[in-house]
């Protein structure tokens, strides 16, 4: 494991000399353009693995994404690399279709002191709730940024992210989601606390979340990456290209049904740069919406 070659994987040419707020910034935001966040190793016959040198084989070398526990578990390594003070922490995903949250952990995010602040840094939740900076850990104050306004609350100990949505324009209604996204002002994402955790404790949920029948990931496969005004997403056969503030406080939703395998694969190299070694299954049967 080399951080020049973790460097060279997202393009980041800046200095990293000094643990600072803005060269932090600077590399999560490459990592995020760079980096899928993406499920397709289940939909592949593949198991996706906790162990570091495997995430980074799979990342680094092999040019592919990952979920929370693969993406942020290599951002904590390549932080502390860096001599930043960097702690895991365990969220539970708020799911809007039941209107609660996970009963278990079941993502991973990471908590960075900087000058006697600190920060949530999450590369890994993808999607158009992927933070695009590092939250500041205040309660109750809005945090803008271009994908939308942020937000942390604090009750007891316990953490809120939720984010104030902007109304999106769908030109193309007849291959829109289902659910009705004018309703939904601000949507919560996930809740956690500050205890540190240690990988090991998030070795059953990693285990779950790719066998479980009613598992997101078991019943949609998924790719999503962000790029400089917005963010590429494939789930299922349906690929949707989202402009943050396209126009009047409004995002524009782009929507294509891809038709055949061939497609899928183009699509998949020249959106994500991705390039899959076995048999890919597209699947969206759930529910869950993720837009």
């Amino acid at each position: 494991m080399d951080i020049k070659e973790y460097f060279a994987r997202i393009s980041y040419q800046g200095s990293y000399a000094k643990p600072d707020l803005p060269t932090l910034t600077d590399i999560f935001q490459h990592h995020i353009r760079a980096v899928p966040f993406e499920d397709l190793s289940i939909h592949c016959g593949e198991s996706i693995e906790l162990d570091l040198e495997a995430t980074y084989k799979k990342i680094v070398r092999k040019n592919r994404g990952g979920w929370c526990m693969e993406n942020n578990h290599l951002l904590s390594w390549v932080l502390k690399t860096l001599g930043y003070d960097v702690a895991l922490l365990g969220a539970r995903v708020y799911v809007p279709e039941d209107d609660t949250y996970a009963d278990n952990i079941d993502h991973l995010l990471l908590k960075v002191v900087l000058d006697g602040k600190s920060y949530i840094v999450d590369g890994g939740f993808g999607m158009v709730y992927q933070l695009w900076q590092p939250l500041q850990l205040v309660s109750g104050i809005d945090q803008p940024q271009t994908p939308g306004i942020f937000r942390l609350l604090e009750e007891s100990g316990v953490w809120y992210l939720e984010k104030v949505k902007r109304k999106q324009w769908v030109p193309n209604q007849s291959v829109s989601s289902s659910h009705n996204v004018e309703q939904e002002v601000c949507r919560r994402i996930y809740l956690f606390t500050l205890q540190p955790r240690d990988i090991e404790e998030f070795r059953a949920s990693n285990n779950h979340l790719q066998t479980a029948p009613d598992s997101l990931f078991v019943t949609k496969s998924l790719c999503s990456l962000q790029t400089p005004d917005g963010v590429w997403a494939l789930v299922g056969w349906k690929l949707t290209r989202i402009t943050y503030n396209y126009k009047d406080n409004m995002d524009l939703v782009e929507i294509r049904i891809l038709e055949a395998d061939e497609e899928m694969e183009k699509t998949l190299k020249e959106k994500f740069n991705v390039t899959l070694d076995k048999k890919f299954v597209p699947v969206s049967t759930s529910r869950f919406s993720l837009l």
